[in-house]
């Protein structure tokens, strides 16, 4: 099977063709056009379909039929997560509506003082509530693998405009470290999935969904490291026009030595596990993430 390697799929043109009909026609008809993208993906992109069955008929327990049906409408809804992120993103006129559990816990790490950490993974749409971030009254700074083709999140950038949000890009020579370490100081919060990880970095295994797997131990070792609160942030497309937030209680973690590493990836483990089971259509991983490879 094979890894992830910290790219999307996706071309400058398609972005174009769905922003333009979000744009004048709206969500509707731009959902009506990705049924058929979605029908593409199964029939063509093997490797990933492939996967994703395994996950629906191995880890959640659908029968072949099930399961395969289950791919398409895991494609599917992917798409509408992408859509409903650019027009949220872009302010577009949009049917959304959000139920936020958790708010209170955001806003105490800002009154904190000390800055925080969100964790969260390619599960669900958190990034769609941004808007509801700014609430927070603080700069989000999200971390990310440059694995994006530079055209399409310039085309996205340009669409979007300007937001109190700054990207740090992963690199090898640690310059985002500094970055993060730059944002904390400064009381900000700092976003980053904790599900995935490219070839050479270290990792820790876990039991999920009932069989060991591997997760980065880069976030977690960052936010012992800097010991400032962390919450885990979900969301979660419940019906069409409907999100349901999720954002743990704060928790600060002892250092790498005291075992708070291994702590931390337990939590995260444990709250990832309960929402893929609560709504197993939205994990859009579409590698082997249980391989040892």
């Amino acid at each position: 099977m094979p890894s992830w390697q910290g790219k999307s799929k996706g071309n400058k043109l398609g972005y174009r063709i769905f922003i333009g009909v979000l744009r004048y026609g709206g969500v509707q008809p731009a959902y009506f056009l990705l049924r058929f993208v979605a029908f593409y993906y199964c029939l063509f992109s093997y490797r990933s379909s492939r996967s994703i069955f395994q996950y629906f008929h191995r880890k959640i327990g659908y029968n072949r039929f099930r399961a395969l049906i289950s791919v398409y409408r895991n494609y599917y809804v992917f798409g509408q997560t992408l859509l409903d992120k650019v027009v949220v993103m872009a302010e577009l006129p949009n049917p959304f509506t959000f139920e936020f559990d958790g708010e209170p816990h955001l806003h105490d790490i800002v009154s904190g003082g000390k800055g925080g950490i969100l964790l969260s993974a390619h599960l669900g749409n958190w990034e769609v509530a941004g808007h509801l971030f700014s609430r927070l009254q603080t700069r989000i700074n999200i971390v990310m693998f440059d694995g994006e083709h530079q055209r399409i999140k310039s085309y996205l950038e340009g669409i979007t405009g300007g937001r109190n949000v700054n990207v740090i890009v992963l690199k090898d020579d640690l310059s985002h470290i500094y970055a993060i370490h730059d944002a904390l100081s400064k009381q900000e919060l700092v976003c980053m999935h904790a599900d995935r990880f490219l070839g050479g970095n270290k990792t820790m295994e876990m039991n999920f969904l009932g069989e060991p797997a591997r997760f980065p131990i880069g976030p977690f070792l960052l936010a012992c490291t800097f010991r400032v609160p962390v919450s885990l942030v979900f969301a979660f497309k419940e019906t069409t026009n409907h999100y349901h937030l999720y954002a743990t209680e704060p928790a600060v973690y002892q250092s790498p030595r005291q075992g708070g590493v291994e702590k931390a990836i337990q939590d995260f483990v444990l709250v990832m596990e309960e929402k893929v089971k609560k709504y197993p259509l939205q994990w859009f991983n579409y590698y082997d993430f249980w391989s040892k490879d």
